[in-house]
């Protein structure tokens, strides 16, 4: 994607991001262009990094991929905005807003355009990312590709079998960060309670979580094996296992990530109706 002409419609956390991530990787600053409301904070961008700026219309006209990074909120009124400039351009369209179906897209800026939409997280602001990803039939195989690098250059990025299951990445990876920050502030209260001070419990937790992460992602074994490995019978970690299991928490994780996939159903049908 070196070379590949990219345009962000919003310059804020994810599509800047995405912007780093893909400088990272080779692209050209002189390829990307960005454009955003906040006029203060696009020119700090592009001074930074080297990238163009534009009005929405204008940087439409340049690109080859345009990525749609504004507020679910306010895309219906961007979309429509630009739904001229982008039948002219035709660019690929990747939506990254939580909410806004391929239907809706499709509405606003034509049936006949290239749409990939996209549920990241927000570890990609430190390149681990996690991103699911679904095509409307008018993508080809090589807007895919184009896509695939894009969320890549923050993380991990992975093709969906059908739309629907955008929710499902949704209250899995795309809330997911803050069930576990919640699980580790858990942890650090009770150390704190235990007697070790604020700062080490903070450390301890953070490179535990990440190690088990990390030892998750590289071991041939699954999760449950590898939670047993750490339990050994009649030790610590089988007694705060057991405590866990009592309060019944994988009830708990299952009410609470279906209670996330309704509420992004709910959500796409409150946007589109807007």
């Amino acid at each position: 994607m070196s070379t590949t002409k990219i345009g962000f419609i919003g310059a804020g956390n994810m599509a800047n991001s995405l912007i780093r991530g893909l400088l990272a990787r080779g692209a050209r600053a002189d390829s990307i262009w960005a454009t955003d409301v906040d006029s203060d904070k696009l020119q700090q961008l592009a001074a930074e990094l080297g990238i163009n700026t534009a009005p929405a219309a204008e940087l439409v006209a340049h690109v080859e991929v345009l990525v749609l990074a504004v507020k679910p909120q306010v895309m219906r009124t961007v979309c429509e905005q630009l739904a001229a400039d982008v039948q002219a351009r035709r660019p690929l369209v990747v939506s990254i807003a939580a909410g806004i179906t391929l239907s809706h897209l499709q509405w606003w800026l034509g049936a006949d355009i290239a749409i990939v939409r996209c549920m990241p997280n927000t570890p990609a602001l430190v390149s681990k990312g996690a991103s699911g990803l679904f095509a409307n039939a008018n993508v080809s195989q090589a807007g895919r590709q184009l896509a695939a690098d894009l969320m890549s250059s923050v993380g991990l990025a992975v093709w969906l079998n059908k739309e629907s299951d955008i929710d499902a990445v949704t209250a899995l990876s795309g809330s997911g960060p803050a069930y576990f920050f919640l699980f580790m502030e858990a942890m650090q209260a009770a150390a704190v309670e235990m007697g070790l001070s604020a700062e080490l419990a903070r450390a301890l937790t953070y490179q535990t979580a990440a190690g088990a992460a990390e030892l998750a992602q590289h071991s041939q074994e699954d999760t449950a094996q590898l939670r047993r490995n750490v339990t050994s019978p009649g030790g610590t970690t089988e007694r705060a296992i057991a405590e866990f299991e009592a309060g019944a928490l994988r009830s708990l994780v299952q009410r609470a990530l279906l209670a996330a996939q309704l509420r992004s159903t709910e959500l796409a049908a409150q946007f589109g109706n807007q």
